[in-house]
Parts: C-alpha cells; sequence; structure tokens
C-alpha cells in the first residue's frame, strides 16, 4: 500500500551556462516570473552525481502561477559547466524534451514566432490527434506544447508551467515500475510504433520509435495540487538505432534537463516503497548528515533522488515551508497541514507579489 501523497510536478531541473541570462528568457517567453527561492550555496548531498565532490552553486526555482511545474534554474560556481558535445536525438536516453502546457495551440504558435522563439515546423497531430508543436530555446532545450484545461490563474499569458516530459528509454515495460508504480500515471492514452509526423522536425524524428503516453488515473493531491495541475509522461523508444545517454560524461548540473521533480508528503513512506521496488533513493536529505534536509533561507524541507532504470533522476522534495509573502516575513508552515488538502486558493494566489516584472515586460 502506497502511504505516501504526490501532489504534481514541482519543477523540471535545467543546468544553464548563465543563470541570469536563462532566468530573463524563460520570463519573457514563458512567463516564469514569480521565484520561490534563490540561493548561491554548496550542493553537499548531490556526490554521486557531481564527481564525488561539493560544488558550489547558484539556483533559483521559479513558476508561472497559471498552472504547471516550475523551472529550477541551476549553474555551477567555481567550474565551467560541460555542455553536450553532440546533438540530442529523439530517443536519446533522459530527459528529451519539456512538456508545456497552452491555452491554444495556434496563439501559442504566433505568440512565440512574434517574439521570435525558435520554432521547429508548424503544428501537427501527435499519436492522439492532438495539435502539437516543439521549439528550442537559445540554449538548445526542447520544449514541446499541448493544449491543457486545467488552470489556475488567468493572467493573459499563453502558456503555463511544466507539463510533464518526454523521456528516452530503452524499455518501456521496465521504465513502468517507476513512472507508473511509483509515480503514479497509470493511465495509458496511447502506445503506438511507428514513424511519427509529429517528430519530423526534431533531431532523430523521422527514426521509429515505440512511444507511451502515460497520464494519472486519480488526480495528485497535497497542498499545491491545484496550482500544479495534471500532468503527462511520455516514454519513447527508438527502435532502429543504439540511443546515447545525454548526460555521459558529465555531471548532473550540466546544461540541459537535469531532473524532473515531483512534490510529496511522507518521504519515509516513499523511500519504503522505492526501496521494495528495487530504486532506492540514491540520495536523501533526510537520513544524510544533513538532518534538516534543505534550508534556503525562503524555503525549507526534505529532499531525495532516485533513478529510472536508465539513470534519469527524479527528485522528490517534501516541502516544509514557503514564502508567501517575503517583504512581510510571510511564511507557511506545511508540517502542520493535513496534507491531503489544497492550499487555499487566495494564499497561493498572494505568491503573485513577489513576481519579478522586467523593462519592457508586457
Amino acid at each position: 500500500m502506497k502511504n505516501y501523497l504526490i501532489s504534481g510536478i514541482q519543477q523540471m531541473g535545467v543546468g544553464v551556462m548563465n543563470l541570469h541570462e536563462a532566468w530573463e528568457w524563460y520570463r519573457k517567453f514563458f512567463g516564469m516570473d514569480v521565484p520561490i527561492f534563490e540561493e548561491e550555496a554548496e550542493a553537499k548531498l548531490m556526490l554521486p552525481y557531481t564527481g564525488g565532490k561539493p560544488r558550489i552553486r547558484h539556483a533559483v526555482l521559479a513558476m508561472n502561477l497559471q498552472s504547471g511545474g516550475g523551472f529550477e534554474i541551476w549553474q555551477y560556481k567555481g567550474r565551467k559547466p560541460k555542455d553536450i558535445k553532440s546533438e540530442i536525438h529523439a530517443g536519446d536516453l533522459g530527459i528529451f524534451a519539456c512538456k508545456m502546457k497552452v491555452k491554444n495551440i495556434n496563439d501559442a504558435l504566433n505568440h512565440y514566432s512574434h517574439k521570435g522563439a525558435r520554432v521547429l515546423g508548424k503544428p501537427s497531430k501527435d499519436p492522439r490527434g492532438r495539435n502539437t508543436f516543439f521549439l528550442k530555446d537559445p540554449y538548445n532545450n526542447l520544449f514541446q506544447f499541448v493544449e491543457a484545461n486545467d488552470w489556475f490563474l488567468n493572467e493573459k499569458k499563453v502558456n503555463g508551467g511544466a507539463y510533464g516530459a518526454v523521456i528516452g528509454v530503452t524499455d518501456i515495460e521496465k521504465s513502468l515500475k517507476v513512472y507508473s508504480d511509483i509515480l503514479g500515471y497509470d493511465k495509458i492514452l496511447y502506445d503506438k510504433t511507428d514513424v511519427f509526423s509529429d517528430f519530423n522536425n526534431l533531431p532523430g524524428g523521422n527514426n521509429k520509435f515505440r512511444r507511451v503516453l502515460l497520464t494519472q488515473s486519480t488526480p495528485f493531491r497535497g497542498a499545491f495540487s491545484r496550482l500544479f495541475g495534471n500532468s503527462f509522461i511520455e516514454l519513447i523508444s527508438v527502435r532502429d538505432r543504439k540511443p546515447a545517454r545525454i548526460f555521459e560524461d558529465r555531471y548532473w548540473g550540466d546544461p540541459g534537463f537535469i531532473h524532473l521533480c515531483y512534490d510529496i508528503n511522507g518521504m519515509d513512506q516513499l523511500k519504503e516503497y522505492c526501496q521494495k521496488e528495487g530504486y532506492g533513493f540514491t540520495v536523501d536529505s533526510k537520513h544524510s548528515h544533513d538532518v534538516n534536509g534543505f534550508d534556503m533561507g525562503e524555503a525549507a524541507g526534505h529532499f531525495a533522488y532516485i533513478e529510472d532504470p536508465d539513470g534519469t533522476l527524479i527528485e522528490f522534495v517534501e516541502t516544509l515551508k514557503i514564502p508567501i509573502m517575503k517583504k512581510l516575513g510571510w511564511y507557511i508552515n506545511l508540517s502542520k497541514r493535513n496534507p491531503k488538502k489544497n492550499l487555499p486558493a487566495w494564499i497561493l494566489k498572494m505568491l503573485r507579489y513577489s513576481r519579478i516584472k522586467d523593462k519592457n515586460s508586457k
């Protein structure tokens, strides 16, 4: 029996060369303008993924309050981030694309085209018959846009936040143990093998793939579930070439999608379940020398990581404290709340008073 609770995708981790430059771009194009925390500190616990040494990093977690997960934008300090040597191809092992939710595909396409984003072709039908399109940011990260109807606020932006991920795997049946059993994406929306037209404009997209799109049969619950909303995981396995590992010979935090993070409640119960399923925690802040988990001054809690069968990192965060109105010193202590209940909408709406407003922003 699962005695832990998943509230949804908290954030997509994005390693970058220059945090300030990248965050400005994500604010301008994706509306990721509400910071939950920003801190420069030493990452002490990620030694399995940082060459066995603590590393100084600068990170910010930024949200789009319309709905969806945020971005944890992450930059090494003290070492030059190592970029990937060759272009990532569809089916390579790891997080290939971040799914993003939009209100209307055509409006979104017009918006990004007008702003000068690198859109990869026109909208085309996915295997469910729904229109979708992809774009690349200036740092060669790939984003897929999908229409959604679950929104928290209407801020007149064309898009919300992270809506899931496209993940390259070698064996979909093995991977389902993580994504269906542990994460709860137990509903298959399609399972098809073919050459797909919506991949035509992607690097390596003309290969043959098995694609399985997953969602939850039961919506996520918890304090932030109405903000994070629904999400989708698409597992893709290339059939006619050998895939490369996206983070081969590189560290977690180097450029690219470094992890997919879920907001959870019940870290001890989750740890027990993952261990039983054969995917024990590889990093565990609660049971390491850092007994307080993480405390970034503005946010606090516990975090842990597991790997999927191909080494893709899944992060879990049990949030204990978040800032609502930092200027007034107003923080919410979540450890004293019923974990199954949503935070009241009016409290979440207060986060907008922390919004970063850029010059020339509309």
